[in-house]
């Protein structure tokens, strides 16, 4: 089984100052700072997938996550040096179908997908494809929403469009056909459609909202009109808990930002072990923390009362960590900076009765990850891209290492859970 980290421009500085919140005056992103795959081992994924539309964004309203100089720099290096990918780690590109869901058609051109990934060098690229909202397990075509019939038709075409003009340009890029569906039939269908086509291997596409029960519907149905050479990939899918069942039904790669975000987007789960997750002690930056700003400019708050709490936080879990504070001094603290930064009589939400778990159990000084292992408890503040990050690439290590206890038995993808095995 085989896992690729959608990029989205996630690095972190590895001279970042943590006691001062500091950069080198000198460095230089791109150049200086390092990817998840740099700086753990083993590497915490296969491979890196890139969509077309946070490089190039078809609406001239969004702003994309490259800035034109990395733009330049990705396609005068490819895909594989831009990332400073390692030989046995591969690149797989996409339209990111989720920016342009509100759309009527696809903003892309077939030669512009193609230019993208001819122009970068990847080794695998999906067909353009149009996401369908909704499912309903029996739902014939004259019965649903025709939107959701024209969006698989559309996706089809295109995938037909996109399997010719590889083959017209004799491209060496390896054609993934995306099939759309809303029940386990339609998808099915796509995917035999598909196959006709050419390809042998095939993106299924628009079920990240779907149960894990009626992913598994639809796999099955698929599998019965699966060729023996045909794999799948399921985009934006991480139930590790089902991969090994998913594997059987010849689902041979999937890709997910789900625990990497977790590590910052989640009210709770932020800090993940083997068996486990954590919430993350907020410290928030007075000056990176648009609300707290805003309370110290209206003048209900003391900047300089705020600035001392935040710097007394940060002193006292250090020393927590070190066994120099006691675990009440510490969250009395943090109790006083969340009044703070909450505001006195505002009903949201403490964390306090969390932090007292993440502290009493200290679960990064128990994480081999090197992470953790140079960082201590910074990895578990939650304070700014750098500490987040860092702990989503720590996230990252455990769902590598639960994928890797796995047994994938599944007819199809002996040789990825060899590759992945052996990688460990």
């Amino acid at each position: 089984m085989r896992f690729y980290f959608p990029d989205s421009q996630d690095l972190v500085s590895p001279t970042y100052d943590f006691l001062n919140d500091e950069y080198l005056a000198t460095r230089v992103r791109q150049r200086d700072d390092v990817y998840a795959h740099e700086i753990v081992a083993p590497r915490p994924y296969d491979g890196i997938l890139l969509s077309k539309a946070i490089v190039d964004p078809a609406d001239s309203r969004s702003a994309g996550k490259y800035a034109a100089s990395q733009r330049a720099r990705l396609y005068r290096l490819g895909v594989r040096r831009f990332f400073r990918l390692p030989d046995e780690m591969d690149s797989l590109g996409d339209c990111g179908a989720f920016n342009y869901i509100d759309e009527e058609y696809p903003p892309y051109s077939i030669e512009e997908v193609l230019d993208f990934y001819d122009g970068c060098e990847f080794d695998a690229g999906v067909s353009i494809d149009h996401v369908i909202f909704g499912y309903v397990p029996s739902g014939a075509e004259d019965d649903v929403d025709p939107a959701w019939k024209k969006r698989r038709i559309i996706s089809l075409d295109l995938a037909e469009q996109f399997i010719g003009a590889v083959k017209a340009r004799e491209s060496s890029l390896e054609p993934v056909g995306a099939a759309q569906g809303w029940s386990p039939a339609s998808y099915a269908d796509s995917v035999v459609q598909l196959q006709k086509m050419g390809y042998r291997r095939i993106a299924l596409g628009g079920m990240v909202p779907l149960k894990t029960s009626e992913i598994l519907d639809c796999l099955v149905e698929i599998e019965s009109r699966l060729d023996d050479q045909t794999t799948l990939h399921l985009l934006g899918i991480n139930r590790v808990d089902s991969m090994e069942k998913f594997a059987e039904h010849g689902v041979a790669s999937f890709d997910s930002t789900s625990v990497f975000r977790q590590a910052f987007m989640d009210e709770r789960n932020n800090y993940h072990t083997a068996n486990d997750t954590y919430a993350a002690i907020r410290v928030p930056q007075v000056d990176g923390n648009p609300a707290l700003k805003r309370r110290v400019l209206a003048g209900l708050v003391s900047q300089a009362e705020v600035i001392a709490l935040e710097r007394k936080c940060l002193a006292l879990l250090r020393d927590y960590d070190k066994c120099r504070a006691g675990i009440e001094e510490t969250l009395s603290a943090l109790e006083q900076y969340e009044k703070l930064v909450l505001g006195e009589g505002v009903k949201k939400k403490s964390y306090l009765s969390r932090y007292r778990r993440t502290l009493e159990e200290t679960p990064w000084k128990h994480c081999p990850c090197a992470l953790c292992q140079e960082h201590g408890i910074e990895i578990a503040i939650f304070r700014g891209t750098e500490r987040n990050k860092r702990r989503g690439f720590h996230n990252l290590t455990v769902l590598e290492a639960k994928m890797r206890k796995l047994s994938f038995a599944g007819r199809r993808t002996g040789e990825a859970a060899q590759m992945r095995r052996t990688s460990g």
